[in-house]
């Protein structure tokens, strides 16, 4: 399992979400509270927005504690949407082209949670991802699957159907070859205006996402745990599809096409 932090709103420097809160993504690469796997240390990444469509993204195989860059970086940079994320492998390599958020355009996307029995099935599913896409396929992960395939569903013109279509197809091919859980997802995804985030699973086990208004009013983060102590996080419910920019908070159900 993995942990991630996401922000829209008001430019903001980037360590403001990864290093400074007394639970930052940093400090939850070392010890999580609301994670399987404790220490996230299979790698990190951020993908910012800025002038270009394209977000800016930055990744690496050490654990995000022990990389100076990343605290240089964040320390400078500014942004009003970015994604974070520190990772904990569930069996592939650590690698660069498996770390997140993968890019692909303007869209960004990172994930915490598990398509079961990926592994026997990973041809299957690569093979979901169209030719004109699967140049993009740089890792071996169920995640990066995913993102492609929601891409290959429509996710430029319709986020959600393409991502619940995406998400159907690889909980499907789990319930033929793979085994349960067959699919827990808590996933957060831009391509630059809003922010998009998923809460969902097969079972009654959907990985966390929380989201809040920073204190000043101008911003909105949303994460897979919160980042300081306090009420002012609310719980997303499972089964749900959000749509955040700094000002509103649209929650819809989020059902698979299985």
């Amino acid at each position: 399992m993995c942990r991630w932090a996401a922000y829209i709103g008001a430019p903001v420097y980037l360590d403001e979400v990864v290093c400074k809160p007394e639970q930052s993504l940093v400090a939850q690469s070392i010890h999580a509270f609301e994670c399987k796997t404790q220490t996230n240390a299979d790698g990190f990444g951020i993908a910012w927005y800025d002038s270009r469509e394209e977000p800016g993204l930055y990744r690496d195989t050490h654990p995000a504690w022990s990389d100076p860059n990343l605290r240089s970086i964040t320390h400078q940079v500014r942004s009003g949407l970015f994604l974070a994320h520190v990772r904990a492998s569930t069996g592939t390599a650590t690698s660069r082209n498996n770390c997140h958020p993968f890019t692909h355009g303007c869209w960004s996307f990172m994930h915490n949670g598990q398509v079961g029995g990926f592994e026997n099935f990973r041809r299957r599913a690569d093979m979901m991802i169209p030719d004109e896409l699967y140049g993009a396929r740089k890792g071996a992960t169920d995640s990066e699957a995913l993102f492609l395939i929601a891409i290959a569903e429509g996710l430029y013109e319709d986020p959600k159907g393409a991502m619940q279509r995406a998400v159907g197809k690889l909980e499907s091919l789990s319930r033929e070859f793979g085994h349960t859980p067959h699919m827990r997802i808590g996933a957060a995804f831009s391509c630059g205006g809003a922010l998009y985030a998923v809460r969902y699973a097969s079972d009654h086990l959907a990985p966390t996402v929380y989201s809040s208004k920073t204190a000043d009013g101008r911003g909105r983060l949303v994460v897979s745990e919160p980042l300081h102590k306090g009420e002012c996080w609310q719980s997303v419910p499972a089964g749900s599809f959000c749509r955040y920019t700094a000002e509103d908070a649209e929650i819809e159900d989020f059902v698979p096409v299985l």
